[in-house]
């Protein structure tokens, strides 16, 4: 019929107006995927770092975006879990033909989705996860397209044992550590680490995520005549530990991975958590750079989280510094092929101004790791936010 003619006609009209405009307007959209746990245990981390993203993409889109192309972030939760991780490796490069992918908060995800950026020649940017491994996973590649701008576990381990055992002399030390990917190599990271001063744990438990009773991994602490409990776990089983200690009436110092700055183990352990110690690239502090004060400012105004307090700051400022890497990259290849994002970044010839640290030659071709143990210092939990343990650590640091 000629009413059945007209819908079909005007369909073919509509599919070849949008077409003409996909090839105009949108074909020089930079996309850049966005894989983390939004939902569950480590979704502080995961949100703030996606926040972070979000921010730094709407400012350099707001300033022109990257020789003028706009960037288009393709976000994907990936719970945490190894799986959907990959699942969503394979989605991001094979149907939403992404030109990088950042992110990343779990050592596990990481380690079994990133192949997939390698085998596609995609530079994949770790701005969270920590393991040690992450970077060098594919060692006989003649490229790597692994890069990370968090402190890797080998930088956070050493400055954990030289707290405890260095400056507080505390011997005698017990490893709470949970059972994932991450807690399980940075344990073997601080095993290490304590070797260099000739000390043995004197315990080391193991938890699962999702444990919410710690009474007998510390009582084997505890009996074990342990000064100390030393941490590699995430935030919601870290509170475990620290109100487990006040159940118990046994109080020791917690001294651990970077992961102690979480609000899900503030808020839940309270003043339980007070003292809490550990390594961070970037603490949120009224006494900061110009930089820092800017970004927390439009931070706070664009997400308002609870408190003014950034639920991961960290994760925040990292996810935040990885699109402005990504960005120049990008911008000095003049292309959105991986090979030559991959060249660009391993010879940036300007400097990132970045909220972690001023970037400056950041990457070399053997050499993915954006921090180094310089750019680290020490937190301490007071008073529900985290303070630089440290007060000489607060004032900006000469360039």
């Amino acid at each position: 019929s000629h009413g059945d003619f007209m819908k079909i006609r005007n369909h073919i009209f509509a599919v070849a107006a949008s077409a003409i405009l996909a090839t105009g307007a949108y074909a020089a959209d930079i996309k850049l995927g966005v894989s983390g746990p939004f939902t569950g245990g480590s979704s502080s981390m995961g949100v703030s770092m996606r926040d972070g993203v979000r921010l730094a993409a709407k400012e350099i889109n707001a300033a022109g975006g990257i020789n003028g192309n706009k960037i288009v972030l393709i976000e994907r939760d990936d719970e945490a879990k190894n799986e959907r991780g990959v699942q969503i490796a394979q989605e991001l490069i094979n149907n939403e033909k992404v030109v990088a992918t950042l992110g990343y908060i779990n050592t596990g995800v990481a380690l079994a989705s990133q192949r997939f950026y390698q085998d596609a020649k995609i530079p994949v940017m770790n701005n969270v996860a920590t393991g040690s491994i992450l970077t060098k996973q594919f060692p006989n590649a003649a490229e790597n397209y692994v890069f990370r701008n968090a402190a890797a576990d080998n930088i956070q381990a050493p400055m954990v044992a030289k707290e405890a055992v260095e400056k507080r002399g505390l011997k005698k030390v017990a490893i709470l550590a949970d059972s994932t990917n991450y807690g399980q190599l940075g344990r073997e990271d601080l095993e290490k680490a304590l070797k260099t001063y000739g000390v043995t744990p004197v315990a080391v438990e193991k938890f699962n995520i999702g444990d919410v009773d710690m009474t007998a991994q510390l009582l084997k602490a505890k009996n074990a005549g342990a000064e100390v409990i030393l941490t590699y776990a995430i935030g919601p089983e870290l509170a475990q530990i620290a109100n487990g200690m006040a159940k118990l009436g046994w109080k020791k110092p917690m001294i651990g991975s970077w992961t102690l700055s979480m609000a899900s183990f503030i808020d839940t352990a309270g003043k339980n958590g007070d003292g809490a110690t550990m390594p961070q690239t970037y603490i949120q502090s009224p006494s900061t750079t110009a930089k820092r004060k800017a970004f927390q400012e439009a931070y706070l105004k664009e997400f308002k989280p609870k408190n003014n307090n950034i639920a991961s700051p960290v994760s925040a400022a990292q996810g935040y510094d990885s699109v402005y890497l990504l960005a120049a990259a990008i911008k000095q290849a003049n292309s959105t092929e991986g090979p030559k994002i991959l060249a660009a970044l391993q010879d940036l010839k300007t400097p990132v101004d970045g909220v972690v640290i001023t970037y400056n030659k950041p990457f070399s071709a053997t050499d993915h790791e954006a921090i180094k143990a310089k750019d680290v210092v020490m937190g301490v939990v007071e008073n529900g936010r985290v303070e630089f343990l440290n007060a000489e650590d607060a004032k900006p640091k000469k360039k």
